[in-house]
């Protein structure tokens, strides 16, 4: 894979698509491609702390899946802390491409902030991913493809998910879209949606 196309030389890359869609395999798949040393963000629950058997499930695929010299650091809801520590340059994995999976799961955890709170969450992230620095793919879910959520918390989380891709896209050097196991170019093949 070329190097303009690979994700490796952009300062931020962003890896959307449905769940089981293929988008996380993409997003290393990427990071291998880089020739970087990786740094892989985990947004979710701990798989120990979850009741959940099918996320604990999922989580210990993908740390099997993971290259063994990658590094992972759980982050939880401190994304945003994570990453100001880490792109530092005074920072031991400065120059580490960072691999945030993803999004939807760092969201999750800050659903019941007002929306004032929220914004100002949003503002900091977006800050943190225009620094200079080494380069970020980002996974993100895409949701809302034609389903109603039928509660108001789950369409908070589409709404808020939804609104901020839209304001990333801008900083994107990279973006791809991932569906049924198939990658598509969406800064090659896509066009800007005007504002209304």
């Amino acid at each position: 894979m070329e190097a303009e196309h690979s994700g490796a030389s952009h300062r931020l890359v962003l890896v959307s698509g449905p769940s089981r869609g293929g988008k996380s395999r993409w997003a290393e798949h990427l990071a291998s491609q880089s020739g970087l040393p990786v740094l892989y963000l985990a947004t979710g629950a701990p798989s120990d702390r979850s009741p959940d058997q099918g996320w604990r499930a999922r989580v210990e695929a993908h740390r099997r899946r993971r290259p063994s010299h990658w590094q992972c650091l759980e982050t939880g809801p401190d994304l945003a802390a994570a990453l100001e520590e880490r792109l530092h340059p005074d920072h031991r994995q400065h120059h580490h491409l960072q691999l945030i999976d993803s999004l939807g799961s760092w969201l999750a955890w800050h659903l019941e902030e007002d929306d004032l709170s929220w914004q100002r969450r949003c503002d900091q992230l977006l800050a943190l991913l225009q620094r200079p620095g080494p380069p970020v793919l980002l996974v993100v879910e895409e949701t809302g493809w034609g389903v109603v959520p039928s509660t108001a918390i789950g369409g908070l989380f589409r709404d808020r998910l939804g609104a901020l891709q839209q304001r990333l896209m801008p900083d994107c050097n990279g973006a791809w879209l991932v569906v049924a196991g198939r990658a598509l170019d969406l800064l090659r093949w896509g066009q800007a949606v005007p504002e209304a």
